[in-house]
C-alpha cells in the first residue's frame, strides 16, 4: 500500500471507530515490500494475494460481511484483487473499492443501512 492509500485507510479507522465504537473492523496487512524469508513464512501462514486491505464483521442484509479495498483515485485493482472480489462476492460477501474518504463513509453507513 503506498503512502496516499495509508493516510486514506487511517483516516477512514478513525472515523469509524469514532462513528461507530462497537463495529468489528480490522486491517488485512497483505501487501509491502518484505524479504523472501519473511515472504515464504507468511505464505506457509495463510497470507493469501488480493485480500482487501480492510473487512467488516458484522452481516447486513443477507451480506455475511463487507470486505473494503482502499484505492486512490488513480489506484487500480490487481488481477489477483479482483479475482478475490469476485470469490468473496460469490459466497454472499459484499465488497467495495473505496477511492476517497467519502467513498468510505458512504459504503459503510450504506452497509450498516441495510440491516437484517
Amino acid at each position: 500500500m503506498n503512502n496516499a492509500e495509508s493516510r486514506l485507510q487511517q483516516a477512514c479507522i478513525k472515523w469509524v471507530r469514532y462513528q461507530y465504537p462497537d463495529l468489528i473492523i480490522y486491517a488485512i496487512p497483505n501487501g509491502g515490500k518484505r524479504n523472501a524469508v519473511t515472504g515464504a513464512i507468511l505464505k506457509a501462514e495463510g497470507v493469501l494475494a488480493g485480500v482487501a486491505d480492510l473487512f467488516v464483521a458484522r452481516a447486513c442484509g443477507g451480506w455475511h460481511g463487507l470486505y473494503v479495498e482502499m484505492k486512490t483515485e488513480r489506484g487500480r485493482q490487481s488481477e489477483s484483487q479482483k479475482a478475490f472480489e469476485r470469490a468473496v462476492v460469490g459466497e454472499g460477501y459484499r465488497y467495495a473499492v473505496c477511492r476517497s474518504f467519502e467513498d468510505f463513509e458512504g459504503v459503510v453507513r450504506g452497509y450498516l443501512e441495510i440491516r437484517g
